[in-house]
């Protein structure tokens, strides 16, 4: 009995068929795609901590002048575009030419925008955000 394409199986120090056509279909898509990365962005946290909002975002290799931080009432947003230096001699592999990435979130509570203080360290944007007093709950004690 013959196995289909994709389940037959390999010999020993042969890649599988379907490894193959993935790495195919992964180099098409890559290469109609060459010069700009996009996309959602990196891994965030968002806590709340004594009446502070506080955001980590992953930015990894970003530095602090290529990162954009916007807050309008209650919404976050994240942006950060670099280019990629220009190599000095011969370059054989040059994947970093250009990436761009955003998020936005809707946050819990509406922000202070003049208490933001924002870090980057490791890495990791920290974001330090004072929730406003008018958006604060207040817990109503019924009598």
């Amino acid at each position: 009995m013959a196995f289909p394409t994709l389940f037959r199986p390999r010999s020993p120090g042969r890649r599988s068929e379907s490894a193959d056509m993935f790495e195919q279909m992964m180099q098409r898509l890559f290469d109609e795609f060459p010069a700009e990365t996009t996309g959602g962005g990196y891994p965030v946290d968002i806590r709340e901590e004594d009446g502070h909002l506080i955001v980590d975002a992953e930015m990894p290799g970003f530095k602090p002048e290529e990162i954009d931080v916007s807050v309008a009432d209650d919404m976050l947003t994240i942006r950060a575009e670099r280019t990629a230096e220009t190599p000095k001699g011969r370059a054989h592999l040059q994947e970093r030419q250009f990436t761009r990435v955003q998020r936005s979130f809707r946050l819990p509570s509406t922000v202070d925008p003049d208490s933001v203080d924002a870090k980057l360290e490791g890495g990791v944007l920290h974001l330090d955000m004072k929730a406003s007093e008018s958006e604060r709950v207040r817990k109503i004690e019924v009598h």
